[in-house]
């Protein structure tokens, strides 16, 4: 338990110190030596929504430059800060502004972040990116890549990942609180389904062609801009790429869990248009180091495995979380969601008071966005950069090429293919439109 814990906080500290040997800093960021308070110009990718919460996240700094390609959502988010330039074509922003750019954010539907950020990253900007990082596996694996290769600061935006509750429930997990894990179950109940192409008349405010991105051209269609296009294969990846970032991060971090060994999904039939009504995976990651190797099953759209159903509370009411982790310990099980966990008896399916916690050694976050400007104005590592990101995204969108291959997949993480059914290696990426690149 001791060394688990020494292990973990020199891994910590190691990987700090080396991103802070190199780490590209580039105009007002590159005076943070002898200013640390200088603050950072930052562009946006995405004006409103989500992309509106991050750029709200990094408002301390100055928001140069913002592009959207509807004109109204750009004129509602730029509104809030009026010295930001607008522009409709992030490639133009990017290509204009680098020059005064230090940083950016990307906040737009997935399918567009890779073209976006790795424009940025080749750039040399520090990069925030929305979850699911990438629309594709192949997408992470060369963001981790670039973001390695320029010594640059990135985060994904998973903020819960800032929060005090997850920290607590690593920290049990890796000082054994629970024993020995090697089962662990995922759910969330977010749905995602039911997408199709109806074709419509296009709205003025929005460049349809800059919004389809490097997916296939097509005209118009309701209902997809601005939210819906979760449901689209073309631009989404359902529920699992939606919150499987979110809630298998947990997993990943507390059981130091990278590319899995094999996943196998099972779900309805699968449509073309459409992402599915439920979907289940089964992970099976590989021992690391002195760690068991473990099986992580996802369930998403109300999806949940039968132990969940019997779950207790001290009172002995029903302890029903609709999304939620389930750690299988071999001394004791842990139940966790965003902003809570239990402690629960393995024989009673009961929960238990935690009596006794692990000093703690997580360090605590300042938040998920400020963790990003500190570490563009010191070299500090984040916590959810795009290496831990990306292998995190890489794992979840896996399960979506398992689940529309209908196969069980064997996974070579470093040779990065499936080695048993070379015919699905294909879906690890998409042929990007003309006029886009990776």
């Amino acid at each position: 338990m001791a060394s688990n814990r020494r292990s973990f906080l020199q891994q910590t500290m190691a990987g700090a110190a080396g991103c802070a040997m190199g780490v590209h800093v580039s105009g007002a960021a590159a005076q943070q030596k002898d200013s640390p308070n200088e603050r950072i110009n930052i562009a946006a990718v995405g004006a409103t929504g989500r992309a509106g919460s991050d750029i709200a996240g990094v408002a301390s700094q100055n928001i140069i430059a913002i592009a959207d390609v509807d004109s109204q959502l750009l004129d509602k988010g730029a509104a809030k800060y009026a010295r930001a330039k607008k522009y409709t074509d992030f490639r133009n922003m990017l290509d204009k502004e680098a020059a005064r750019i230090d940083a950016v954010v990307v906040g737009t539907p997935d399918h567009t972040h890779a073209p976006a950020a790795a424009m940025a990253l080749r750039l040399k900007k520090h990069v925030y990116c929305e979850k699911p990082l990438t629309h594709t596996v192949h997408e992470s694996r060369v963001l981790a890549t670039l973001a390695k290769a320029g010594n640059l600061i990135t985060q994904m935006g998973n903020q819960i990942h800032a929060g005090e509750n997850y920290r607590q429930v690593v920290e049990l997990i890796k000082t054994g609180a629970i024993g020995s894990v090697k089962r662990v179950h995922v759910w969330a109940s977010a749905r995602y389904s039911g997408a199709k192409f109806t074709p419509a008349e296009q709205p003025e405010h929005v460049n349809w062609d800059l919004w389809l991105g490097p997916s296939a051209e097509r005209a118009y269609c309701a209902g997809v801009h601005p939210f819906k296009w979760r449901s689209f294969w073309d631009y989404g990846t359902g529920a699992l790429g939606d919150f499987g970032c979110h809630y298998m991060d947990l997993a990943h971090w507390a059981l130091d869990l990278r590319g899995p060994k094999t996943i196998e999904a099972q779900g309805p039939a699968v449509e073309k248009v459409s992402t599915p009504q439920w979907c289940i995976v089964d992970y099976q990651y590989p021992v690391r180091g002195e760690l068991p190797p473990v099986h992580l099953t996802w369930y998403d759209s109300g999806k949940r495995p039968e132990i969940a159903t019997k779950l207790k509370t001290t009172e002995g009411k029903p302890l029903n979380l609709t999304s939620a982790q389930l750690f299988i310990g071999s001394k004791a099980i842990l139940l966790s969601n965003y902003s809570s966990h239990y402690l629960i008896d393995p024989e009673t399916l009961t929960a238990q008071p935690i009596e006794k916690r692990p000093e703690p050694f997580v360090p605590r976050s300042i938040g998920h966005h400020a963790e990003w400007l500190h570490g563009i104005k010191t070299g500090e590592m984040t916590t959810c950069n795009f290496d831990y990101a990306g292998a995190l995204t890489e794992a979840v969108l896996l399960g979506t090429v398992a689940y529309r291959s209908g196969k069980q997949l064997k996974w070579d993480a470093k040779g990065f293919k499936v080695v048993n059914h070379p015919d699905v290696n294909p879906l690890l990426h998409k042929e990007y439109r003309k006029g886009w690149k990776l």
